[in-house]
């Protein structure tokens, strides 16, 4: 039959706390209260002797054994039952002694005594079911208040959890993480170390009850044991001490002038290496048993994040490596067809008229035919510089965005309203990536959107890039239908940029575009 596992912390009831009996206290209480009660018992019973009968003196002392069982049970209540029996032999049954052969002394005494036993018993009884049911009380609390634990955890986990698989930053988890741990453990701080390759441990986040000045982010320590943290990184296993004094260097310091008292740790691990630790301290006292794994679930969902961000910062880089490449080879390309192939055909048109003009008046055919073939080879030379700037236009290398897109404005099929709140030049993935998203945009609204105008704003704010092209034709488009927006979404994503396309039915389209400057 498979074992029922129990919570950490639940409290079992335990074979001797079933069969207790009454406790020392209680026994010595009715010890002296036998002490206490028979002596004037027997005094008033003597006094009225003459009233009352040999039974009614019985039955006197054995409300007195009955009021010492039922104060201090069975080992008070046999005393105080052969203490009343001597008492009654001598005093009240002849002769004045207590004898084996006087009916009258053995029918008291086993009386006294059966009532000791009969009262203590049920005193005993009632005893242990008080304390198995404080017992069971108790450990229906505790279970409660683990279940109550348990569940907060479980909660904290699932908020966490929520986090890393939305992609939120890293940086983002880690705090959540510091907050929802320390919560849940009842930490005053909590600290995430990354280990740097020569040993050394940088602070990455804080949360907690710290002074300003103390573990600031960013700084580098050298941990070294009794620290938890350091033995976790060393050994790469949860940790715990619960005495700072004599822990070394400048980290154990700073711990006894915060003033922890303990602390445990457990590592950090990301694809089979050990990235780091998570630490936590408390002032109040020592961190129940156990505290170390259950950061283990919070640590396995740092992991995650740091994995996952790690996976999309190289997806990011190898985007941005591929964009930059293909925008050189379109400039490359761009370059050599109007160094190179535009300029020998503009030439060779040059030869042409040239040769039309030296030859003889008497063969017009000839003059005709040559002017011909001239003029097809300006229009193939258009054509190619027309080629050429679909490919990359050579005015935006030369003078930046703000010229590029007045240029690409006057060439547009339909009127297009200008607004270039910045002349700053940026970078050249920044600049390719905002022309090619204004020239996609108002190719896609010449051919589709049936609009009337397109309006387009530039604006550089809190060093990103602002870019908005709206029109108000039918509206409908869909990004993900095979337009070339999707080209362009996966350049800005390469960029560390953001793109929205808002098209509703009879509405127009808006897209709005966000480049950092600086990509995260």
């Amino acid at each position: 039959m498979p074992t029922v596992p129990r919570l950490p912390g639940a409290t079992r009831l335990r074979p001797h706390a079933r069969r207790a009996g009454l406790s020392w206290r209680r026994r010595l209480v009715g010890a002296l209260t036998g002490l206490v009660v028979l002596p004037p018992l027997t005094l008033g019973l003597a006094r009225l002797s003459d009233l009352l009968d040999l039974p009614s003196q019985m039955l006197f002392y054995l409300l007195a054994v009955v009021v010492v069982a039922l104060v201090g049970g069975l080992v008070p209540a046999l005393a105080a039952a052969v203490a009343a029996a001597g008492l009654l032999a001598y005093y009240f049954i002849p002769p004045d002694n207590f004898a084996v052969a006087d009916l009258n002394d053995v029918v008291a005494l086993v009386a006294f005594v059966l009532v000791a036993g009969a009262v203590s018993s049920v005193v005993g009884l009632a005893a242990r079911r008080a304390r198995e049911a404080e017992n069971l009380a108790t450990a229906n609390a505790e279970s409660r208040e683990e279940l109550r634990v348990l569940a907060d955890e479980q909660a904290a986990l699932r908020r966490v959890a929520t986090l890393v698989a939305r992609g939120v930053p890293a940086a983002e988890v880690f705090a959540a993480v510091a907050r929802e741990a320390g919560s849940v453990l009842g930490a005053d701080t909590m600290t995430i170390l990354r280990l740097e390759p020569d040993g050394a441990t940088t602070v990455l986040t804080r949360v907690g009850d710290y002074p300003p000045d103390e573990f600031p982010v960013g700084s580098r320590w050298r941990l070294e044991p009794p620290l938890p943290a350091a033995v976790t990184l060393r050994t790469g296993q949860p940790a715990r001490n619960d005495d700072f004094s004599q822990a070394s260097g400048g980290w154990g310091e700073h711990l006894r002038r915060v003033g922890i008292q303990s602390g445990v740790a457990a590592p950090i691990v990301v694809e089979g290496r050990l990235w780091g630790a998570i630490a936590v301290g408390t002032r109040r006292g020592h961190f129940p048993p156990g505290a170390e794994q259950r950061m283990a679930g919070f640590t396995e969902l740092i992991g995650t994040a740091i994995a996952n961000a790690d996976s999309r910062a190289q997806l990011t880089a190898s985007r941005a490596r591929i964009v930059s490449a293909a925008d050189a080879t379109r400039r490359r390309i761009e370059r050599d067809l109007h160094d190179g192939t535009q300029q020998r055909l503009v030439a060779l048109g040059f030869e042409l008229r040239l040769a039309q003009a030296t030859v003889p008046g008497e063969l017009p055919e000839l003059q005709t035919q040559i002017g011909q073939v001239a003029h097809e080879l300006d229009g193939v030379v258009e054509e190619l510089r027309e080629i050429s700037r679909g490919i990359h236009p050579g005015i935006l290398s030369e003078g930046g965005l703000g010229p590029a897109l007045r240029t690409l404005a006057r060439r547009a099929a339909i009127p297009v309203k200008l607004d270039i709140r910045t002349e700053t030049r940026l970078a050249d993935p920044i600049e390719v990536a905002a022309y090619y998203l204004v020239s996609e945009a108002l190719t896609n609204t010449t051919k589709h959107a049936r609009a009337s105008e397109s309006h387009v704003t530039a604006e550089l704010r809190d060093a990103v890039l602002h870019l908005s092209i709206l029109d108000d034709g039918i509206g409908g488009a869909d990004p993900a239908g095979g337009s070339g927006l999707i080209g362009l979404r996966d350049r800005v994503q390469a960029l560390g940029g953001t793109i929205d396309v808002s098209s509703a039915p009879g509405e127009g389209t808006a897209i709005v575009v966000e480049l950092p400057l600086q990509p995260h």
